[in-house]
């Protein structure tokens, strides 16, 4: 049964009542923005994809650990309501479930970047006869880097190890088709798949079982991106069969500017004898304090750790994922088909005539995420994503000519589609 839809206030604040969801809007801060009447009011806050916003019981968590390092000093390791030696394990269970991993497979730790490299130390190695790296075109620039930095490193030369995959329909979106037809070609010299789990600039989304089964059939090794994905999608990171992933925490995990990502090792990778860069809080937890010369690793994705981790930075995504665990990743995910396909309708119905959407019509291969572009061009684009910040509506702009406009499930509402809608066509000349 299709869902109706209606471009007035009563019908979305009808909606937004009877939300099962709603109270968690409560739980973050929402930025200001100076009203028609100089007092400040909410912003409509749609960029959860770039930066989330902080949930209110951040500060208190933050400033605990600040408490117990004044009155503990070193003590506070193995002292204090959650000791520091074990940190990162209090965040394992509930990052588990938000990526449909086991707690063992998961570990936050750096950031995506440094994670990204400590993966391909294991699972990139290129030979002769098989160097490449298939990638998708367009592909964030800390992918692309990465991964030339990485053949380049090897020996190899990336404009025949580095293989990207086109789109095949329009948009720059990119069909299953298209992934088989580039490993029935390429297979045999590809050594990792590394692609991502929601492409950034247009918000398709990708099938990751589909994508780990092709990429093991042509022996493979498989790695996912899930920036854009995690917090955003119901994820099933064991099942899919992937080899490892990476992400960050900034986005739709609110945790924070610069937050500590995390990693998925495979289980089946959990005691396997991989090169790894080797540090000393990857040793194995029973005799890391003997301090000895011979590095055992921690079976399963603890093993990939460098350093102790950082207490202030992870005490922000203990927040937010317990926060996550209350709500259910997939009443998150109904919710935000709602407020998507909401958003989606007012888009076509009215203002065709003003914007186009680039995601994906079918909901199942999008996210929170549309990307939306301007007609008449990139300056047109630019004004309108101007105005709608003045206005106190914040999206992000992605060259050459896309905004992106993000409906976070724990804190957006229908009735903020509405208001971006109504400011779209307040600013329309035509109106």
């Amino acid at each position: 049964m299709s869902q109706t839809y209606e471009a007035n206030l009563d019908w979305a604040l009808a909606q937004d009542a009877a939300d099962p969801l709603r109270s968690f809007r409560d739980e973050f801060l929402i930025p200001p923005h100076q009203g028609h009447d100089a007092r400040p009011v909410e912003s409509v806050y749609f960029c959860g994809n770039s930066l989330g916003l902080q949930p209110r019981a951040v500060r208190e968590a933050v400033n605990a650990e600040l408490d117990y390092w004044g009155e503990l000093g070193v003590e506070g390791h193995f002292k204090g309501r959650l000791p520091w030696m074990d940190y990162h394990e209090f965040v394992r269970d509930d990052l588990a479930a938000v990526v449909g991993a086991l707690p063992t497979e998961v570990v936050a730790m750096n950031t995506l970047g440094v994670n990204l490299h400590l993966m391909m130390v294991s699972f990139y190695r290129p030979t002769k006869e098989r160097p490449a790296i298939l990638i998708e075109a367009g592909a964030f620039p800390t992918d692309r880097y990465a991964v030339e930095s990485q053949i380049r490193y090897h020996g190899f030369d990336p404009a025949s190890a580095l293989i990207e995959l086109e789109a095949d329909e329009p948009n720059g979106l990119v069909s299953t088709a298209a992934i088989e037809r580039v490993l029935a070609e390429h297979g045999s010299r590809i050594a990792l798949v590394m692609l991502p789990g929601v492409q950034y600039r247009n918000g398709q989304t990708f099938d990751l079982r589909a994508i780990a089964e092709l990429g093991h059939k042509h022996g493979c090794v498989v790695g996912f991106d899930l920036a854009h994905a995690v917090g955003n999608l119901p994820l099933q990171l064991h099942d899919s069969g992937a080899d490892f992933a990476i992400w960050c925490s900034y986005k739709y995990l609110n945790s924070g500017p610069g937050a500590v990502g995390g990693a998925f090792v495979h289980e089946r990778h959990a005691n396997a004898v991989l090169p790894r860069f080797a540090g000393w809080w990857g040793h194995d937890k029973t005799t890391r304090f003997q301090m000895g010369p011979q590095f055992v690793p921690t079976p399963g994705a603890d093993g990939w750790q460098l350093s102790n981790p950082p207490i202030l930075a992870l005490a922000p995504l203990r927040v937010s994922l317990q926060i996550f665990r209350r709500a259910g990743m997939q009443a998150l995910r109904e919710k935000s088909l709602k407020l998507t396909g909401y958003l989606e309708w007012l888009v076509r119905t009215q203002l065709s005539d003003v914007l186009e959407i680039v995601t994906p019509v079918d909901p199942a291969r999008r996210g929170a995420q549309l990307s939306i572009r301007v007609l008449g061009g990139r300056e047109r684009g630019r004004a309108l994503f101007e105005y709608l910040m003045e206005h106190g509506i914040i999206g992000d702009w992605r060259e050459p000519d896309v905004i992106r406009i993000s409906p976070a499930p724990l804190y957006n509402r229908h009735a903020d589609c509405l208001t971006f809608a109504q400011a779209v066509r307040a600013w329309n000349p035509a109106s």
